[in-house]
């Protein structure tokens, strides 16, 4: 991702920074995803695991990138508690 793009961005919910999500915590979501136990901030499951993700400064929100193009829609945040093995940091 544009290291400019990403130093615009923010959590549309809490307007913290994001960061681009690294692979130990993108495997912990999918694990998670591929058993079922991940739902969207508008309670739909999700379904397809992440290529890719941005992350709140807090590790509290995921917010996954199609293609590319960052999906920063609150609807379509993922809570990362929902990951039980999630890394702390």
């Amino acid at each position: 991702m544009d290291r400019k793009l990403l130093d615009i961005l923010v959590c549309p919910a809490t307007r913290q920074p994001l960061s681009v999500l690294e692979p130990a915590g993108l495997d912990a979501l999918n694990r998670a995803i591929a058993s079922g136990g991940v739902k969207r901030g508008d309670g739909s499951p999700q379904a397809e695991p992440l290529r890719a993700a941005l992350l709140t400064r807090d590790r509290r929100t995921a917010y996954r990138i199609d293609d590319g193009i960052p999906v920063l829609l609150v609807e379509e945040a993922l809570a990362t508690a929902q990951a039980p093995d999630f890394p702390a940091a």
